[in-house]
């Protein structure tokens, strides 16, 4: 077969098939307010009280429920349940337990559920206390609460929750394990899941492909693909056979290691009656050529989908236009792009951002704002990454009042600014002169709920270096620990250069000790920056000097050497050959 360049393959390829459309979905978003009680009752969940109803929780239009029969109570809480009226649901359930009756395990499931969706924990587990202590709750109660826990990052209490399950007499099932798996594989906790892997075991229950495909998902992550690759030998040892997730999850592993022709052959060799390949699997491969330049083998991959019955998605095209965009064949992107409209696809951000971000990075601002309304215009709302993008780009530009004007309409557009855009404000502000308004900007973040992040507080440090405010620079970085934030090399290589710059080069000494001492590793360019510090501070003889013995031990490279002896010229100090620096 010929070689087919990056100019005719995506085009020549696709313009052909008939594709499915597909059907455009509607997704709301709903927004939930949530208020604390300035007086949260404690409850003792292990030792439950007696059931009391007060007054004033009750709903206005109610006044007695003397008279009322278990029906009726049933039929009050299903219809406030499914009203989304969960405060008003689990008064009704106080009601009918003080009144002796029994709760029902569905609609105290259904209860538990709703004050998840709420975020409201304490509501969620007073519920499945009068479950535990007037009722039975089954094993699926039990999953939805420990669902809900871990879900909201609450994965002791989902524990004890576990524990308390055993201990009444309920045998976790494979469901409630994945369950805390996943979660714990989520926060990055391998090592506990195979723990919970072991107690799954212990309970007779057996693991089951879910259980083995988040495993591995996880494993590809912390231990690499390798390790994976014994879990999926494990998986087969007991008889389980893997679906196309745990597949993807294996392809998707290689070629974030840079196995791509590993994970072609993988996955030809596995494919069959019981592995098909879907079209994930095919758009993970292609993403992969495409990133490597392989557009002759991205055709092939493409080929092999039609062959296998296997039509492209909004994906596959997106991955296209993508990969396009990153080369510089944009107007090749572009006939993509109307290429997806003629077949019927539906557009979304991700289709539509390489447009805007390869416009801004060309200096193109009036394509990247064309393409915006684009956008909007084809029904795809942009996302705060888009923004953010033309924020950056009007900022480097100095276009300010634009940069502004774009801001303040966030709001408005239904996309909150995040701390990237903050970020973005606060530099291209300051960059400008207009400190007020830049330390307005952290005010405003903060007033709004927006923690500051690593990036905040390296783009605040550099600012005040920048402008001789080293003394302020090193009391954020104090702020910035005190936080919870970890200085990296970036980080202290900004206050190094500050310092260095304002000839405080003992003080530089102490920050790169304190660096070594929180066990953040400085790389050549803290070493470089250190030792022109030194030079320019006049001490040009200790500078080379200390030069030669980093080259000795390999720490800054020969180019950088040769790079600080054109910088400090007039100096005579020993010459390193290249075999005394590789001693």
């Amino acid at each position: 077969m010929p070689i087919v360049s990056a100019e005719h393959f995506p085009l020549r390829l696709l313009s052909g098939v008939k594709l499915k459309s597909s059907t455009s979905t509607s997704h709301h978003k709903s927004v939930v307010r949530c208020r604390r009680s300035a007086n949260p009752r404690n409850t003792n969940f292990r030792n439950p009280q007696k059931v009391k109803v007060f007054t004033k929780t009750s709903p206005a239009h109610f006044q007695s429920y003397d008279n009322i029969r278990e029906t009726h109570f049933i039929h009050l809480l299903n219809r406030s349940c499914k009203a989304g009226k969960f405060n008003e649901s689990l008064y009704f359930l106080e009601c009918m337990v003080n009144k002796g009756y029994k709760p029902d395990v569905i609609y105290c499931t259904k209860l538990i559920r709703g004050f998840f969706s709420l975020k409201n924990v304490e509501k969620a587990l007073r519920a499945m206390q009068i479950l535990e202590s007037h009722g039975e709750p089954d094993v699926y109660s039990y999953n939805t609460l420990i669902g809900g826990l871990c879900k909201l990052n609450q994965i002791e209490s989902a524990n004890k929750v576990l524990n308390r399950m055993r201990n009444r007499g309920y045998t976790p099932d494979v469901v409630t394990y994945n369950i805390v798996i996943g979660s714990l594989c989520s926060r990055g906790q391998l090592g506990l899941a195979l723990n919970m892997l072991n107690q799954l075991r212990e309970d007779n229950c057996k693991p089951s492909v879910i259980t083995y495909t988040i495993l591995i998902e996880a494993t590809i992550v912390e231990g690499g693909i390798n390790e994976a690759m014994k879990l999926l030998d494990e998986m087969l040892l007991r008889g389980l056979q893997p679906d196309t997730c745990t597949w993807n999850a294996i392809v998707r592993g290689m070629c974030r290691e840079g196995m791509v022709d590993r994970a072609l052959e993988f996955l030809r060799s596995v494919a069959g009656d019981d592995c098909k390949p879907d079209v994930i699997s095919f758009n993970i491969l292609l993403k992969a050529l495409l990133n490597e330049g392989r557009w002759n083998d991205g055709e092939k991959i493409v080929r092999e989908m039609f062959s296998r019955g296997c039509d492209p998605n909004e994906v596959t095209y997106s991955i296209m236009i993508n990969s396009l965009c990153r080369i510089g064949k944009v107007d090749q992107a572009i006939d993509l792009l109307k290429l997806m409209r003629e077949k019927g696809f539906t557009m979304d951000t991700y289709t539509f951002d390489p447009f805007i971000s390869t416009f801004c990075k060309e200096g193109r601002l009036d394509m990247a704002i064309s393409f915006l309304d684009n956008m909007i215009s084809s029904g795809c709302l942009p996302d705060i990454v888009s923004y953010n993008t033309i924020l950056s780009t009007l900022g480097k530009n100095g276009n300010i009042d634009q940069a502004l004007q774009v801001f303040d309409m966030l709001g408005e557009t239904g996309c909150s600014p995040d701390v990237t855009s903050y970020n973005t404000m606060i530099s291209v502000l300051w960059n400008n002169g207009n400190r007020t308004r830049a330390l307005g900007m952290i005010s405003e973040m903060l007033n709004k709920g927006i923690d500051p992040d690593e990036i905040t507080y390296n783009s605040l440090i550099s600012c005040l270096c920048r402008d001789g405010m080293v003394d302020e620079a090193m009391v954020l970085l104090g702020e910035m620990k005190r936080s919870g934030y970890h200085p990296t090399v970036i980080t202290y290589n900004i206050l190094l250069l500050g310092l260095c710059k304002a000839h405080r080069i003992d003080d530089a000494i102490e920050v790169l000790a304190e660096m070594v001492e929180r066990g953040c590793r400085p790389n050549e360019t803290t070493y470089i920056l250190l030792i022109e510090g030194i030079g320019y501070a006049g001490w040009r003889g200790e500078a080379m000097k200390l030069a030669n013995s980093l080259l000795v031990f390999d720490i800054i490279s020969r180019e950088s050497f040769d790079h600080l002896r054109k910088t400090f010229p007039k100096l005579i100090y020993k010459k390193i050959t290249d075999s005394e620096a590789k001693k």
